[in-house]
């Protein structure tokens, strides 16, 4: 049974309320179409279930969220804690509108609250940073101030050159896409049936190339088509979005979608608005754009939209997501359950000597009950 987070890789955590289901501390169930949900407390994302007992397991949260006193509905969503501490929202048949204000309204707004208080934290260093160092001045060489004022720049820096995701191109070479590349890359249309693309900046995965000067300075792009690109674009569309955005926002990136008609039409017509955006600039500035040199998000580029229309796609995405891999048989949900929850497995013994985990083997197997039931006590 999965147990991480596909979005984040975080740990999903475990409840005792639902024998069938034992994993996630908030699920959400929607009975008449057969969907079950964990939704991921680190952050806020609703990872649909892929599992072949999601059936018996909505049974038995149905079950649960009848017994309990505890609770709050309206016509179509309905929200109930178990004495367990184990929360669960039944979906009803809400509109879009209402669905996005649940679904979508705690992690934008988790989002955008994070931000708000990174953001506070770091006015607030900086500020000392710099008292501090002009205090220092005063008996310092005039040469100092000249150093303080290169910190903000080298942190920009340094967080632009983030590492936000590890890919494979056309040619299954390793990429690496950082966070400066959302301020090049882009929704393009596309004359497939799904009606957009995604054109992905990004450097070599090779250490020792991105290094060198020529490729570092060279644009790499390549342009991902179909089911994979709704993944990506969903992706990295979270990643555009880290300041999340307030309920008046999400209503409004809601309504975008609704004047489309569907999330799978919504898509195209986001490609061509950042089509349109993206065309207003120079050519003579288009034919020497470095990703290297950009302080800020283009016009129409994935960070450069306006944040309605961002969180529109990001909402978009999920949802085709879902819909795509419930007509079909989940292989695709599946693979990146396992992929998520190999990175976690990974990134925990990062840090982990062996020698722990053999402490942590011998402890488990003398712990074990012999065929009496009785336990060594070496």
């Amino acid at each position: 049974m999965y147990t991480t987070c596909i979005f984040c890789h975080g740990d999903l955590d475990r409840n005792e309320a639902i024998e069938k289901f034992p994993v996630g501390r908030r699920l959400a169930f929607d009975g008449a179409k057969g969907r079950l949900w964990v939704v991921c407390r680190r952050c806020e994302r609703w990872n649909l279930s892929p599992l072949e007992t999601r059936w018996e397991a909505i049974e038995a949260c149905e079950r649960a969220f009848r017994d309990t006193r505890t609770r709050v509905s309206s016509e179509n969503i309905g929200l109930a804690k178990l004495k367990e501490g184990l929360v669960l929202v039944r979906v009803g048949d809400p509109v879009r509108q209402e669905f996005a204000a649940w679904r979508y309204g705690d992690q934008f707004g988790r989002r955008r609250r994070r931000a708000m208080l990174t953001t506070g934290a770091a006015l607030t260093a900086g500020g000392i940073l710099v008292a501090g160092s002009v205090a220092a001045a005063v008996v310092a060489v005039p040469t100092t101030m000249g150093g303080v004022w290169t910190i903000p720049k080298a942190m920009e820096q340094w967080y632009r050159s983030r590492v936000i995701l590890r890919l494979r191109d056309e040619f299954d070479e390793p990429i690496r896409v950082q966070r400066k590349h959302l301020y090049t890359s882009r929704l393009v249309p596309s004359t497939d049936a799904s009606g957009w693309d995604i054109q992905v900046d990004h450097i070599p995965g090779w250490d020792k190339w991105a290094r060198t000067t020529k490729r570092k300075n060279r644009r790499h792009t390549m342009i991902v088509h179909g089911s994979e690109a709704i993944g990506l674009a969903g992706q990295l569309m979270a990643h555009a979005n880290r300041r999340g955005g307030g309920r008046k926002t999400v209503r409004t990136a809601v309504a975008r979608i609704e004047e489309a008609g569907h999330p799978e039409a919504f898509l195209p017509e986001a490609a061509d608005l950042a089509l349109r955006d993206f065309s207003k600039l120079p050519k003579s500035k288009l034919s020497t754009l470095n990703p290297e040199q950009l302080m800020k998000p283009l016009p129409g580029t994935l960070a450069g939209l306006k944040v309605d229309v961002r969180l529109a796609i990001e909402m978009a995405t999920h949802e085709q997501a879902e819909r795509e891999a419930l007509e079909g048989e989940l292989k695709e949900l599946e693979a990146r359950w396992r992929e998520a929850e190999e990175i976690a497995r990974i990134a925990d013994k990062l840090f982990v000597p062996e020698n722990v985990d053999s402490f942590i083997e011998e402890e488990r197997a003398r712990l074990e009950p012999d065929s009496k039931g009785r336990i060594s006590t070496r």
